[in-house]
């Protein structure tokens, strides 16, 4: 399973390279189809928040400075269920690993 939001340049980067090295995949638009407590626990479990919350992108920027201070994951979490688009993306679920981000050689490195 992919996750990200659609028009996000790095999940068409790795949605391309998923299909021409014909991996089979679905997709999960955060915007579209949603995320919940359940699914931002899942990616926790192996991906720590820090690395999880995209802290350079215009989201973060647009949030208050009161929004910005997480002091424990449920605040994280909430944050993220709101602002879907703050989480760091691609996020790739591949036979029970979580992956964030995409790059050529990190993907090859995947057993699919």
């Amino acid at each position: 399973m992919l996750y990200g939001i659609k028009n996000c340049e790095t999940v068409k980067k790795a949605r391309k390279w998923l299909e021409v090295n014909s991996v089979p995949y679905a997709f999960h638009d955060f915007r579209i189809d949603g995320i919940d407590k359940a699914l931002v626990n899942h990616f926790l479990k192996q991906i720590d928040v820090e690395i999880l919350i995209n802290k350079r992108g215009t989201t973060w920027r647009k949030l208050s400075n009161e929004e910005k201070e997480i002091t424990n994951k449920t605040q994280a979490i909430l944050l993220m269920i709101e602002n879907p688009a703050i989480i760091k993306r691609p996020v790739l679920d591949a036979n029970k690993k979580i992956a964030i981000g995409f790059s050529d050689k990190s993907y090859r490195a995947i057993k699919f």
